[in-house]
């Protein structure tokens, strides 16, 4: 039977979808514009297309940029930091979505969400998929010269957050399980040896559940505000050890429902960054029943 275009869609959409969640920061947003690439592809003949996977990344990019362009005021007005949505997969057991995230940290996409949509997507498509600048740039409209340029900004920006720094999943386990061990301990002591002097939480409720609305700064303040969080959990809580984007990371749920991921950034064995997703919004693709990794 001849190829109706399915099968060469079907080859690229791994990597499209890998392109799409690093320009969005969110999974069904990714998932929708992959889909919405498919839509276009059988809209045409492949064989007039000469480049199919040039084809899709130019469509899967455009889709990206128009989405990122009209969110921007969505963030705006969003209560409290924001925080992209996590891939979340069992410790154990590597599935489809710890592999779609092994090349994308969390930290780095937390930076990622910082950079301007043009510059975003010239560094995802010049650093995940090592395109040329002279293929970049009619992608998003610009020159190569000034592609060359925005990227070099977005390292810069990147390279200043030192979130690309190598810890060996083995390590960041370490940590993250003591980390847990002491706050389910109510061990003030034990918790300050895991965190980095100057650790940061951020958590992102989106204003639909309890969550801080500013970033919790410093040993001291996050130990205080960790605890506190640990007195006040409801019967039914339970934390499990995931990977998160492909890092050693934890799922809460309360009655087997996720009430929130958190993933991390561990430099010089302590905890530097940590984020925290409560918003169920972005928490709905989170499927707690395939998850059957190590409780803590």
């Amino acid at each position: 039977m001849p190829d109706d275009g399915t099968e060469t869609f079907e080859a690229h959409r791994e990597r499209l979808f890998n392109l799409a969640y690093r320009m969005l920061g969110r999974v069904q947003s990714a998932e929708d514009a992959v889909q919405d690439a498919y839509l276009r592809w059988r809209s045409v003949d492949p064989e007039t297309v000469d480049d199919p996977a040039a084809y899709l990344t130019t469509i899967v990019s455009r889709l990206c940029l128009d989405e990122l362009s009209s969110a921007r005021a969505e963030r705006e007005t969003y209560t409290g930091p924001w925080l992209p949505e996590p891939t979340v997969a069992p410790l154990d057991r590597p599935d489809r979505a710890a592999e779609r995230a092994d090349a994308v940290s969390y930290a780095l996409l937390v930076v990622l969400e910082t950079l301007p949509p043009r510059q975003r997507a010239v560094y995802v498509l010049r650093t995940a998929l090592d395109l040329p600048y002279a293929e970049i740039a009619p992608i998003v409209d610009e020159s190569a010269a000034y592609c060359r340029k925005l990227a070099q900004r977005a390292r810069e920006q990147i390279d200043a957050t030192d979130v690309e720094r190598d810890v060996s999943a083995a390590a960041q386990a370490d940590i993250v399980e003591e980390f847990v061990a002491a706050i389910a301990d109510g061990d003030a002591e034990a918790v300050a040896r895991t965190l980095a002097e100057d650790v940061v939480v951020t958590s992102d409720g989106g204003g639909r559940v309890t969550a801080a609305r500013r970033p919790v700064e410093g040993r001291t303040h996050v130990t205080r505000f960790l605890l506190g969080v640990a007195e006040q959990v409801p019967d039914g809580f339970e934390v499990v050890l995931v990977r998160v984007n492909g890092r050693p990371g934890l799922l809460a749920r309360i009655d087997g429902t996720p009430q929130s991921v958190w993933a991390f950034e561990v430099r010089d064995g302590r905890i530097q960054n940590a984020y925290a997703v409560l918003n169920p919004e972005k928490l709905r693709h989170v499927d707690p029943d395939g998850l059957s990794g190590s409780s803590a």
